[in-house]
């Protein structure tokens, strides 16, 4: 494939899951080209062997795919429709007629639907495919991607799916059900690490030990994917934002938002935003989304386990 007749892939954001994403495309022999405003990113990026710039609008002389690993909808509407400087078109109206736009951040299904046709609008295709799996997923190639999207988008991004994930799913023909799948995800997610930590906080407040808690729950029928995976960073006390706390106020609420359109009434949902939202207001929004604890750390005083500094950064795998 030559990067001469828009045939490589553009990857935007270069964040702990875009760089991972783009590492492992590259890795699998696919021309690739990196996107962020963060020239620490880019470089990170090109030390790897990879290429980089600086704006989205770059990438359009040379990619037939443009895969967008940013944060929400606002990033996804200005990656494609800001103008890099006064009288230039932005990405999408630059790129070839019949280029694919992947989009991957987690978006209110309604928000995918209404992007599907105003790509469509401009002779565009676009895969609506959310990814899952963390950073070092991400990294070896084994994400999850719940897709939607025409039969011929999906022939266009195979090269880039089968080098980003370990499981694509189909979810559907159009732009929306993608989304939609990761918004029950992100749901379940949220839920369960919020409950995780209520349920370790209510253990410290009877004076249990922290570690013997963890030991016991993780062989009994009260475990979760999310307990085992989160709860050792409590008890390290190593709070290094693998997954932020704003990330999921960010997701809830795209979560209560879709409840609101569709008269449907998440209550649950609704108590894990409230937390993650408390934790955001005391100041612990970019730590660690284990650190919805803290939350009850300060409503009951309850003393959570110190920071091991040998622990500290650690990975989650």
């Amino acid at each position: 494939m030559s990067s001469q007749n828009a045939s490589s892939i553009g990857v935007v954001g270069l964040g702990a899951m875009g760089l991972g994403s783009a590492t492992a495309m590259l890795e699998a022999g696919l021309p690739v080209i990196g996107c962020d405003i963060s020239a620490k990113a880019r470089e990170t990026f090109e030390a790897r062997g990879g290429r980089s710039v600086a704006t989205p609008a770059e990438l359009a002389a040379e990619c037939g795919v443009v895969v967008l690993v940013v944060v929400n909808a606002d990033q996804v509407e200005s990656v494609l429709f800001d103008s890099p400087a006064p009288g230039q078109a932005p990405l999408a109206e630059r790129l070839a007629p019949g280029s694919l736009v992947m989009q991957c951040a987690t978006v209110a299904p309604s928000y995918a639907t209404a992007l599907g046709e105003r790509l469509a609008a401009l002779n565009l295709e676009m895969l609506d495919a959310p990814i899952s799996g963390g950073a070092a997923k991400a990294r070896s190639g084994d994400l999850s991607v719940m897709a939607s999207g025409a039969e011929t988008a999906y022939a266009k991004g195979q090269a880039a799916l089968d080098a980003m994930a370990a499981k694509v799913y189909r979810l559907g023909d159009t732009a929306g059900p993608g989304s939609s799948v990761k918004l029950v995800n992100q749901h379940l997610a949220g839920v369960h690490i919020a409950a995780a930590a209520e349920a370790m906080a209510l253990g410290m407040r009877m004076g249990i030990d922290p570690d013997t808690l963890y030991d016991v729950i993780t062989h009994s029928a009260g475990n979760s994917w999310m307990f085992e995976n989160r709860v050792p960073h409590i008890l390290k006390g190593d709070y290094t934002p693998l997954s932020a706390v704003d990330i999921f106020v960010k997701d809830l609420n795209i979560v209560h938002q879709t409840g609101r359109e569709l008269r449907f009434s998440m209550p649950v949902a609704g108590s894990a935003l409230q937390q993650f939202t408390a934790a955001s207001g005391a100041g612990f929004g970019r730590e660690d989304d284990s650190a919805v604890i803290k939350v009850y750390q300060c409503l009951s005083g309850i003393d959570l386990p110190a920071a091991n500094d040998a622990d500290a950064g650690e990975g989650r795998s």
